[in-house]
């Protein structure tokens, strides 16, 4: 036995006398005892005193060490009764986004003319982005692959001076998912600002509700505001705006060179309360007013998840009111955060409306790709109401169908329209259409003939397409004309003959297309994306195109496990059900 064994059993031992003395004691009383035994006897009882004490400090540390181990543990002779686990409710998804079809194939003897406004927007990509890293494949209505498309950039060169604000490229290709047709790409590359840019008068709205509150909500939205911020001149003004339950100026215009002063307002940002959003946006119109700069950059800059339950929420009023204020001049860009409520649909044209443009920021490092590397064409506008028109040659292409874009058709009589709102192009923006055509005679035609329809075409032989352009001044209210024909001396017979950049942009527009189900892709897989996609890469200085190929596998590595998908309106649906 052990000496700890030992004195365990003799604290025990005392223990029990001890509990039987008082009971000895009432039958019994004690004769005191001879000094000398009363001396030995209190040595005796500080000996089992002393044991007793280590017995109870053993039992102390035993017992915190179990409670340590199983504080949550019910212990087996407790009179509570042992609770229930609790049950967390799933995650509703609550993210609202456009449904919209992809756009048919058109026979060009019925339908020569295809017509477009313009889109700068990228949000949809680096919001699917976000879906992806999260581990799950995105709703289809969250694909826009012009977005895509226009997400990177391509080595279009500028035009030679500012008095035509844009330069047109063409470049035609056989189609990759497709050996039987071409892709035509036509490219717009915005003049490139040289030196300062002029100053600007910037509003930030931010929505500080309750739902903003999350690292990845207003947190980042005070982070990526900052980055913009270090970028600012004297030359500039800075206020800041926020609505919840109700809005308020926190900070009136502020020249840009007080960072300490805009970054401390900035720092200051609380979330909580429900979210009057209208009322938020009349103020930052009224305070970019209060701050116009002649000449200069007046926008105002909505940082939200779109979640808007307060005051004016219907959809299409918050339109108008956007509408409205833009004929001051002062344009309305829209920074989208957050999951869950995400309402993309709103943020993307209130942005359309506004005449500004729509990003997604999912982390830091997009912040900075919109507010510092991209904040030429983020923040001023070099053309406005930005048109394109192409009317095909019958008797060279029988059909065509224009990837992605569709919701920014317009009618054949808006081209020409100067009433008809359409997109715009900031300073050093380009801008990539991809149409995929079928050549008369090549086997790719996907409509059968009409029976009484004119087969016999007349038209130039040696031209595809003619391309029509019409855009505004930033302050102008007449639109001026670009054209150019497009020439069969044009196509490159071979894909691997064609440049990087077309095949890379070709390569995002096929994943894009499988994303929303490769209606017209064919056998192209995700392997046939990667390949493509990995030989077109270049130079690749931001590492863009690089984190484009992990998108794809990440992608390719979730589609074939998953067990459902999500529909167009957000709705989970069981692979293999029709859902589309």
């Amino acid at each position: 036995m052990s000496l700890t064994q030992w004195i365990r059993f003799v604290g025990m031992a005392v223990l029990v006398a001890a509990c039987a003395q008082p009971e000895r004691q009432a039958q019994t009383p004690p004769s005191p005892p001879p000094p000398l035994a009363q001396a030995r006897q209190s040595e005796t009882e500080r000996d089992l005193v002393a044991a007793r004490h280590e017995l109870v400090r053993d039992q102390v540390v035993a017992s915190a060490k179990e409670s340590t181990q199983q504080r949550r543990a019910p212990m087996a002779h407790a009179i509570a009764p042992v609770p229930m686990p609790v049950m967390v409710p799933p995650v509703q998804e609550r993210e609202t986004y456009a449904a919209f079809d992809d756009a048919g194939v058109r026979r060009v003897v019925e339908t020569p003319v295809s017509t477009f406004s313009i889109d700068v927007d990228t949000g949809a990509y680096s919001n699917v982005r976000r879906w992806l890293r999260n581990g799950r494949m995105p709703p289809q209505d969250a694909v826009r692959v012009e977005e895509f498309i226009n997400y990177f950039e391509y080595a279009y060169a500028p035009p030679r001076d500012r008095s035509t604000p844009f330069a047109t490229h063409v470049e035609i290709a056989p189609t990759p998912w497709n050996a039987k047709t071409h892709l035509l790409r036509i490219g717009l590359q915005g003049w490139r600002p040289q030196g300062e840019l002029p100053p600007a008068n910037l509003v930030f709205l931010v929505d500080v509700s309750g739902s903003m509150h999350s690292a990845d909500k207003l947190p980042l939205v005070q982070s990526a505001l900052k980055l913009l911020v270090q970028e600012m001149s004297a030359r500039d003004r800075i206020s800041l705006v926020v609505y919840a339950g109700h809005s308020g100026v926190i900070l009136e215009p502020t020249p840009g060179d007080q960072k300490a002063k805009i970054i401390a307002a900035i720092d200051g940002l609380n979330a909580g309360g429900s979210t009057a959003g209208a009322a938020g946006i009349e103020l930052a119109y009224a305070m970019a007013q209060q701050g116009f700069i002649e000449n200069g950059i007046n926008r105002v800059l909505l940082a939200t998840d779109g979640d808007f339950n307060v005051g004016v929420t219907d959809f299409e009023q918050l339109k108008d009111l956007v509408e409205r204020k833009r004929a001051s001049g002062i344009a309305l860009s829209t920074l989208g955060f957050g999951t869950g409520n995400y309402n993309e649909q709103l943020m993307e044209q209130l942005a359309d409306v506004g005449n500004g443009n729509y990003s997604y920021i999912d982390d830091l490092a997009e912040g900075r790709r919109v507010l510092v590397h991209a904040r030429a064409s983020t923040l001023q506008t070099i053309a406005k109401d930005v048109k394109i028109q192409v009317e095909f040659n019958p008797a060279v292409v029988a059909e065509y169908r224009l990837i992605g874009y569709e919701n920014r058709a317009l009618a054949r009589e808006d081209f020409a329209n100067d009433k008809v709102d359409a997109g715009e192009i900031g300073a050093g923006h380009s801008v990539t259409a991809l149409y995929e055509i079928a050549l008369v005679g090549s086997g790719g035609e996907k409509i059968e003939p009409l029976r009484y329809g004119d087969e016999k075409p007349a038209g130039k032989a040696d031209e595809i397409a003619h391309l029509q352009l019409r855009y505004k001044a930033p302050d102008g209210d007449t639109s001026k004309l670009i054209e150019r024909p497009i020439r069969r001396g044009e196509i490159t017979r071979a894909l691997a003959a064609s440049s990087e950049d077309f095949r890379f942009a070709a390569a995002v527009a096929g994943f894009g297309q499988l994303l929303r189900g490769g209606r017209y892709t064919g056998a192209w897989t995700w392997t046939d994306v990667l390949a493509l996609a990995r030989e077109a890469r270049g130079a690749d200085a931001e590492g863009w195109r690089g984190e484009f190929v992990q998108l794809v596998q990440l992608a390719q590595s979730l589609q074939p496990a998953a067990a459902e998908q999500l529909g167009h309106a957000g709705e989970i649906c069981a692979l293999g059900s029709g859902c589309d």
